[in-house]
């Protein structure tokens, strides 16, 4: 029983995200276009690993498990366990955060939310740009802000790939308003590839959040297709009997 009065909590606490985190995360800056493809495997593996090696410290993903890697994925179940697993979790397990709850509601002063349905809480628009969108900011606790995200509580952990920048701001009718980057130490990847893995972070998240999702588009294609014909061997049918009506007359 208390199980199931936990889950409805989380489900009701996740209906109320929405209004919460547009609130607190609101911005004003243009957002790049972004366009994902779900059928594309390969950027959903590469997100997956981005996942696990730059999020999955700190956030966890309760209702996405690892077996759901390897059969939707495709990833080999030995890759999974060798590469994607660093705690004593089995293949079946969820996806939970390494670091414990408590510490890092101590060391961040909030505990990193889960992450298993923000690819419906946010559109892949929103992500893809927050992801792109870190820049040092030495008011901040973390060190760091985010122009899509302002005073997020979350340090940039991939720095080392992006870089580190910083914003400029210009001033517009009396506001302060984001005007450009500029870099102060280049990081691993260009801005190019950067901004590639991010898209295929977000594809990743997206799917997190509707796993379902990949096999509905995939088979929705096909109900399409065949209502299609349906509709067309409907309309010959019908000018057949209509054809049997005139000539009856």
């Amino acid at each position: 029983m208390r199980i199931v009065m936990k889950k409805v909590c989380i489900l009701l606490l996740t209906a109320l995200l929405p209004v919460s985190s547009l609130a607190a995360g609101g911005s004003s800056v243009k957002l790049e276009h972004v366009e994902i493809n779900l059928n594309d495997t390969h950027a959903l593996q590469n997100g997956a690993k981005i996942f696990v090696n730059y999020c999955l410290g700190c956030h966890s993903a309760e209702y996405m498990r690892y077996n759901r890697l390897t059969k939707d994925l495709g990833i080999p179940e030995e890759l999974v366990l060798k590469d994607m697993i660093s705690s004593d979790a089995k293949i079946g397990d969820p996806m939970n955060a390494i670091m414990p709850a408590e510490k890092s509601a101590d060391w961040f002063g909030v505990t990193p939310p889960d992450l298993s349905l923000t690819g419906r809480l946010h559109d892949a628009k929103w992500l893809y740009n927050y992801f792109i969108s870190f820049y040092v900011d030495p008011n901040s606790v973390s060190g760091w802000n985010n122009t899509v995200f302002e005073n997020v509580a979350m340090p940039h952990v991939l720095a080392d790939m992006q870089g580190r920048r910083a914003a400029v701001f210009k001033e517009v009718d009396g506001k302060k308003e984001f005007d450009r980057f500029e870099v102060l130490t280049e990081g691993t990847m260009s801005d190019e590839e950067f901004k590639s893995q991010m898209k295929d972070l977000t594809a990743y998240l997206v799917y997190m959040g509707e796993p379902a999702k990949l096999k509905r588009v995939k088979y929705g294609i096909y109900v399409m297709l065949f209502l299609f014909l349906l509709a067309g061997l409907s309309w010959m049918l019908k000018k057949e009997y209509w054809r049997d009506i005139k000539s009856s007359h």
